[in-house]
């Protein structure tokens, strides 16, 4: 008979209204949460996600041991799908091959065997392809998760379990890094130095260590792929206090001397998480796009170890300014984020500091600890139980060999002779005959006694958290141990450096060619460099009455300054300056001096030079180097000065100066300290020395040590011991030594 369909009024009544407002939050919700506890956030006590925990798990089923040899990938990745993560093949196969390959993990969990990828970016081999196995590390982390260490759920069939956690003897979520994105919040942990991060922890179960403490210790990331660490010390302490920053990672590069005074730069470590394939692509780009005018050529020459060759356009290009443009314009120095959000206990996502990981790390480890000796426990309880067992029927052989004959029911017949319990009955039952020996017996008296004393010790253990705590030291002692810097595996990758200093490359000063010159500016303004330096200048010409006036050595890649009487610095490029050759150029047609003003000063600019700056009346200050280039051909104004222009005097200050001294052209001379004078951007100055009747004439800084020197005739004089001079800031001074120039000039 055929079934009636259901009434329409039926189908109404099972229809349940809800905002879709409602029902798309709920499902949105839900999609959230499992992303973010069962894909994408790692837990903090094992550092792994699901996807990784099942893979070393069912690895550790497959027995496959260091020692063993490997299986097909396929095979790995059959038994993870099919037992515990019903996802896409694929997806399986990449997690495993990550956590093989050495660039992309500081301590690879599995041991690949064939084409895992490479560092330029390139995918595996198929799974159908390649072996693999646990490493060592992998082991440590599943370290006794046959004796109850975790707890184990279902899987998604309900077939088998799975554990919930691993054990986790090896600090993997700091040692080896982590990252994903989930819904709404995301992570970015880097990898760091597992010897590191055991004496933090050292320290840590010593005492209350502050962060500070622990970051002297780990001093920041330690990446597979090595580089330079450049963070500032202050920004990394931020980042492992708040759990949240970035650190900055340059390639490792050395300058590669060749034939005919050329060279080349070689770059053997690159920043984490860069592939090199596309990073020697990215600088072609620069080259042929001219980003990079100093760069010539790019090659990569690696083999097993990194070598990738930068060519200079020309032997004179200052490699420090080229690498800097280089690190600037492309991923020879990137920034990685840190974002250390976990799942606390597996269940809380929780951005933590250093402090906090490495706490819950210990935490983890002591339930573990407590867990085993537990387990253990009770092993040895039943062990033991046995063993009383065996020793009555050594006692009571021939009685007890009659029961077993004669009794229809041999269990229940021991046990009630002998008080056994029914474990031991079972096991005298199950004992082979050739076990009734003489040596067996002593045998199993040395267990038991062995087996009475683990049982004591473990149940202090289990009664005492001081000693829980000190054997949990112990096992990361032994960590340390086997993972030190001193180790092949275990050694510092990433060095820990300076934060570089600001430099400006002017991508069109840094091609010029790097030659030595001397520079001559003449009385009337004439100004030319000869090559060289300690050149003749006997032979040189001069216009009828002029002179050369200041004469220094220099580079054509450095910037001269000139200090002119109205108070103004101009800027001149080492290679624009006219050659040696005849008289010269005026140099008022390479910066614009004014007709009434002189050029006073002039020398090579250094940066963070003090200068110390004064005029006619005596005024003046200190002005830093930095403060003083010119944009402009018009110059910089500096110091103020008077509609006559009466700035005098520019002297570049020794860093081992403490002094000053002064003359005046009414003869009186004061010394005294370098720091009463101050030091400002511009302006007109205080007065260093007083006069009634004159202005000054000359001054000049020393080291109070070693005395004033001052040029009398052909030869220099010292005078050691300047107190007579010595006073305060704008004191009218006293008549100079004996000897002292009629000039009142120090040189």
């Amino acid at each position: 008979m055929a079934r009636k369909p259901p009434s329409a009024q039926a189908a109404h009544d099972n229809i349940i209204e809800s905002p879709m407002s409602g029902l798309l939050s709920g499902r949105y919700l839900s999609y959230a949460l499992s992303t973010i506890m069962s894909r994408s956030l790692p837990d903090v006590r094992d550092g792994l996600k699901p996807v990784h925990r099942r893979v070393l798990f069912a690895m550790y089923q497959l027995k496959l041991a260091p020692n063993l040899p490997p299986k097909k990938s396929a095979r790995v990745v059959g038994d993870v799908i099919g037992k515990f993560h019903p996802h896409g093949d694929q997806s399986v196969y990449d997690a495993l091959v990550r956590l093989a390959q050495d660039f992309a993990v500081r301590y690879p969990l599995v041991d690949g065997q064939g084409n895992f990828g490479n560092i330029d970016g390139d995918n595996a081999a198929a799974m159908r392809y390649t072996e693999s196995r646990l490493t060592d590390v992998a082991i440590a982390l599943l370290e006794g998760i046959d004796d109850d260490a975790v707890d184990f759920r279902a899987t998604y069939d309900g077939e088998t379990l799975e554990p919930v956690v691993l054990p986790s003897n090896f600090p993997n979520l700091l040692a080896n890094g982590s990252s994903g994105i989930a819904v709404g919040m995301a992570t970015n942990i880097p990898p760091h130095n597992v010897a590191e991060l055991c004496e933090a922890m050292e320290l840590m179960l010593e005492r209350d260590a502050s962060i500070a403490e622990l970051v002297q210790i780990v001093r920041g990331p330690d990446f597979p792929t090595g580089g330079i660490l450049v963070e500032s010390p202050e920004a990394v302490l931020e980042a492992y206090r708040t759990g949240r920053g970035s650190f900055r990672t340059r390639a490792r590069w050395v300058k590669e001397d060749l034939k005919q005074g050329t060279w080349q730069i070689v770059v053997t470590e690159i920043p984490y998480q860069v592939q090199k394939a596309k990073l020697v692509e990215q600088i072609a780009n620069l080259i042929n796009d001219k980003k990079i005018p100093m760069l010539d050529d790019v090659r990569d020459e690696s083999a097993e170890d990194m070598r990738l060759v930068l060519v200079p356009k020309n032997r004179n290009v200052e490699p420090e300014l080229m690498m800097e443009a280089l690190y600037r314009a492309s991923d020879l120095e990137n920034r990685f984020s840190l974002n250390m959000n976990v799942l606390e206990n597996g269940l809380v996502p929780k951005v933590m500091g250093l402090k906090d990981v490495l706490q819950c790390w210990l935490n983890h480890r002591q339930d573990v600890l407590v867990r085993r000796s537990n387990h253990r426990l009770g092993e040895v309880n039943h062990r033991l139980e046995v063993l009383a067992g065996y020793l009555i029927v050594y006692l009571n052989i021939d009685e007890v060999i009659r029961i077993i004959r004669e009794s229809d029911e041999p269990k229940p017949a021991l046990m009630k002779a002998f008080g056994l319990t029914e474990v031991q009955a079972e096991a005298i039952l199950n004992m082979r005959l050739r076990s009734l020996r003489k040596l067996e017996e002593m045998e199993i008296r040395k267990e038991y006694d062995g087996l009475e004393k683990e049982k004591d010790a473990l149940e202090k253990l289990l009664k005492s958290e001081s000693k829980q705590w000190a054997e949990i030291k112990r096992q990361i002692g032994i960590t340390k141990k086997l993972y030190g810097l001193t180790t092949a595996l275990g050694a510092r990758r990433t060095t820990i450096g300076k934060p570089p200093a600001p430099v400006t490359v002017d991508l069109n000063q840094v091609m010029v060619e790097k030659e030595p010159i001397t520079v001559i500016l003449s009385a009337k303004g004439w100004i030319r460099a000869m090559k060289g330096h300690g050149v003749n200048r006997g032979d040189l010409k001069y216009k009828e009455g002029d002179y050369e006036q200041f004469v220094f050595e220099a580079q054509t890649t450095d910037k001269i300054v000139a200090f002119a009487s109205n108070g103004r610095f101009y800027t001149i490029g080492g290679d624009k300056l006219p050659p040696g050759r005849g008289l010269g150029e005026p140099v008022r047609l390479l910066v614009e001096i004014p007709t009434d003003a002189d050029i006073v000063a002039m020398m090579v600019w250094a940066p963070d030079q003090k200068l110390l700056l004064a005029n006619r009346e005596g005024k003046g200050f200190v002005v830093s180097s930095n403060d003083v280039l010119a944009q402009t051909k018009n110059g910089k104004q500096i110091m103020s000065v008077d509609d006559n222009g009466d700035a005098r005097i520019c002297r570049a200050i020794p860093k081992d100066h403490t002094h000053i001294a002064t003359i005046g052209n009414n003869r009186k001379m004061l010394v005294f300290p370098l720091d009463q004078i101050p030091e400002l951007n511009k302006g007109k100055g205080v007065i260093l020395q007083k006069f009634k009747d004159g202005e000054l004439s000359d001054l000049k800084t020393f080291n109070l040590k070693e005395g004033l020197t001052f040029l009398s005739g052909t030869r220099d004089m010292t005078v050691a011991n300047v107190k007579e001079w010595i006073g305060d800031r704008a004191g009218s001074g006293k008549m100079p030594p004996n000897g002292f120039p009629r000039s009142n000039r120090f040189q």
